[in-house]
Formats: C-alpha cells, sequence, structure tokens
C-alpha cells in the first residue's frame, strides 16, 4: 500500500496561477494578461542597499534574526503606516512575513479552530479561501455585490464566524470600496466581536475618485483589525517576498506559536532591501502608479468598443483601483475554466478563470456567464493592444463557433 496526502487536502482550492502558467508555457508567443505584478523592479536604493549590506556581511545576515522582523524594516514599516495609512497602532503588533500570504496564512491559523468561519465577500482572492481551509476553517462566499454591503455580510455572520476579509483595492475587480462602507465592515466586526482582515496589498493603486482609506485608521481599531501589506504590487519585488502587517497584540502570543514553526524568521537581506525600498521617496511609486492610468483607459476604451461590435463582454464593475479588470462574457456556452484555455490554446492570449475568485458559488453571477480576471500591470502599450486585440478575436471566433 503505497501512502497518501492527508484527505483534507483534497477540500483545499486548486491554485489557478501555476495552471495558466502550465497553459502559457505549452503555447509559444502567448501574451499573459494573467499573473498579477507589475512590469517595474525595485527602486534604485534597494540595490544600493544589498550591495552595502553583503559587503558588510558578519552574523546579521548568517544568523536568526527576530520572529517579528529586523528592527530596521520594522521601523521603515511603522513610519509608513503612520504617515501614509494613518493606522491607529496603539495596541498593535507589528510583524514582517516572507510575503503577505504568509501573513494571512498565520492568522488563519491563529484564529480559527476546527469549523471556525470567516466570511469572504465575492469576488475572494482564492490564496485566502485556502489558507482559511488549510488552517481547518470554512471559507463563507457571500454575493455581497461588487462594493460590499454591509447588511449582507452582517446576515451571514453566525455564532462559529471569526472574521470577515475585505481586499480593497481589489483583486480580481479592481474596485475601491468607498471608506466609509469600510468603516461600517470595521464597525461591525467591533459590535459582533469579530477580527476584521483588510488586505491592503494595493493600497497605492487607486486611479478613480474614489480614495483608498484604511480601516484600521479608525480610532480603537486595532483591537480587532488586522492590516496585511506588500512590497511584491508598488514597489516591484514580487521575487523578494516581503510582506508586513499590524494585528492586534492579543494576537501576539499565537501568531509568534505558528512563525516560529513556518518561517523562523524572515530572510535578513531582504527585509534591508525592503527597508531601503520603503524609505524610498513616495514620488517613485506614485510616478509608476500614475503610468499605469494610459493602460487602464486601454482597457475600458477597448470593451467599449466591443459592445459597439456586437461582442457579449462588458465589465463586471468599474476597475478604479489596482491593475486589474473583471470581463463578464455572456452567451458562449463556456465555462469559465475552459473559456481561459481556450484563449491561450487557440489565441495566445492569457486571462484567469472567474471560478478561481468564486464565480461558481450561488449568486455570484448570472448562469451561462463567463469570467475572467485581466491584468494589465506587466504589458505596456503596444503590448497590451496587441492583447487586447488577441482577447477580442477570440471572444468573436467563441461566439461565432457556439452560434453555428
Amino acid at each position: 500500500m503505497v501512502p497518501r496526502p492527508a484527505r483534507c487536502i483534497d477540500a483545499v482550492l486548486e491554485p489557478v496561477i501555476p495552471v495558466v502558467g502550465d497553459l502559457v508555457r505549452r503555447t509559444q508567443g502567448t501574451l499573459s494578461l494573467a499573473q498579477g505584478m507589475v512590469g517595474w523592479g525595485p527602486p534604485p536604493a534597494v540595490a544600493a542597499a544589498v550591495r552595502e549590506v553583503l559587503a558588510q556581511g558578519g552574523p546579521a545576515l548568517d544568523r536568526y534574526g527576530p520572529t517579528w522582523g529586523e528592527p530596521v524594516l520594522l521601523e521603515a514599516a511603522r513610519r509608513k503606516l503612520q504617515a501614509v495609512n494613518g493606522l491607529d497602532l496603539d495596541g498593535s503588533a507589528l510583524l514582517i512575513t516572507t510575503g503577505s500570504n504568509m501573513a494571512f496564512q498565520a492568522i488563519a491559523q491563529a484564529i480559527c479552530d476546527p469549523g471556525s468561519e470567516v466570511i469572504l465577500p465575492l469576488p475572494y482572492y482564492f490564496n485566502h479561501v485556502m489558507a482559511v481551509q488549510l488552517a481547518g476553517g470554512v471559507a463563507v462566499p457571500v454575493a455581497a455585490g461588487p462594493i460590499p454591503d454591509p447588511e449582507r455580510l452582517a446576515a451571514a455572520i453566525t455564532p462559529r464566524t471569526r472574521a470577515i476579509v475585505t481586499v480593497s483595492p481589489n483583486n480580481p475587480s479592481g474596485v475601491v470600496t468607498p471608506p466609509e462602507l469600510l468603516t461600517a465592515i470595521n464597525r461591525l466586526c467591533a459590535e459582533r466581536g469579530l477580527f476584521h482582515i483588510s488586505d491592503e496589498a494595493y493600497d497605492v493603486f487607486v486611479h478613480g475618485r474614489v480614495p483608498h482609506r484604511s480601516p484600521g485608521a479608525a480610532s480603537g481599531s486595532a483591537a480587532h483589525t488586522i492590516s496585511l501589506y506588500s512590497l511584491s504590487k508598488g514597489y516591484g519585488m514580487a521575487g523578494w517576498r516581503i510582506g508586513y502587517a499590524a494585528v492586534p497584540e492579543p494576537l501576539r502570543p499565537a501568531l509568534a506559536k505558528v512563525l516560529d514553526t513556518v518561517q523562523i524568521c524572515p530572510p535578513a537581506l531582504t527585509q534591508h532591501a525592503g527597508a531601503a525600498a520603503l524609505n524610498a521617496d513616495p514620488a517613485w511609486v506614485r510616478d509608476r502608479v500614475a503610468a499605469l492610468g494610459p493602460r487602464r483607459q486601454q482597457l475600458l476604451e477597448a470593451v467599449a468598443g466591443w459592445q459597439a461590435e456586437g461582442v457579449p463582454v462588458q465589465l463586471w464593475a468599474e476597475p478604479d483601483g489596482a491593475f486589474y479588470g473583471l470581463l463578464q462574457i455572456e452567451g458562449l456556452g463556456l465555462s469559465s475554466d475552459v473559456l481561459m484555455e481556450r484563449l491561450v490554446l487557440e489565441h495566445r492570449v492569457a486571462l484567469v478563470s472567474g471560478r478561481a475568485f468564486g464565480f461558481e458559488e450561488p449568486g455570484a453571477c448570472e448562469p451561462h456567464t463567463s469570467l475572467l480576471r485581466l491584468s494589465y500591470g506587466m504589458l505596456d502599450g503596444p503590448e497590451l493592444s496587441d492583447g487586447l486585440e488577441r482577447l477580442a478575436e477570440g471572444l468573436r471566433r467563441l461566439r461565432q463557433r457556439s452560434e453555428q
């Protein structure tokens, strides 16, 4: 008899990014509008900091460091969270993790007993669901609308609920939740004794009129608000794996057990790199985010043009943040997974299936609707135009076949 993985793993979502990555590798010449990354690398100060630390060498790099992170990065994160996000850190603990996904995973393990519920408005971020499932909890998707309705979230609360998760600016829709609604959700969590996990990986990516404001900025919110941030997006450091978070101080002992088991400590070298990034001129990030504005406009104009031609596609919601658009395609008779696969293999353009974000959950979308997440963060203007045209041509041909 051959041993097998634990049966509980069978219930965990399959990660979609490796699937679409494999399709792209099998199909030479594919343009990827799939993975959520930007096209730039980190600020120049990062390379300089790494060279300096390597030149110094010694125990600072070669030995285990603090579980919570190196003081140099913790202090840089504290300054940023107070100056930019306005967080009320009275009663908060700060921690550094190898990416904000690890922070969410550690938090899920620290707050979930077997059967504990975590509410996630649809569309959810798939790794959040996976982390809750791996921790023995139950992810509860709620069709609360493109801008989450606090009343619908309140209706989903049960005695087993431990937390409500928000992602703003949103992955995959690009929606920026208005500050007053994030405040209302934060207040709901306080009133019901729940954690509010606020994923703000895209906090600097705002393109429209609705501002992003951290719910953890409200006075007294530190007691129940968990705020997650990443250097992967705005600072172009996806491969460096650096995240940071502000968590309620009472969670610190539980998180210490998880983090010491999983990572012992974040890598020292990348923490010095992260500190250099956070200490760089904020205009460096602002300028690059602003440069995404024309690409967002390309997407909006392309969708409007397709609709004028009769191509059955629209944006699920107006994307005012991050670097995504969530496309809703009608009448093809294809699941989102099949549509994703055929666009790569037949038309050499890659997007991510909406199923990964919960759009097969009850109430998530209309029947016979396919959804795809499009990322415009990686491709420049001409490449994006090429990718959008491949997508449009693919949808035209698939529609023609569905009508035959």
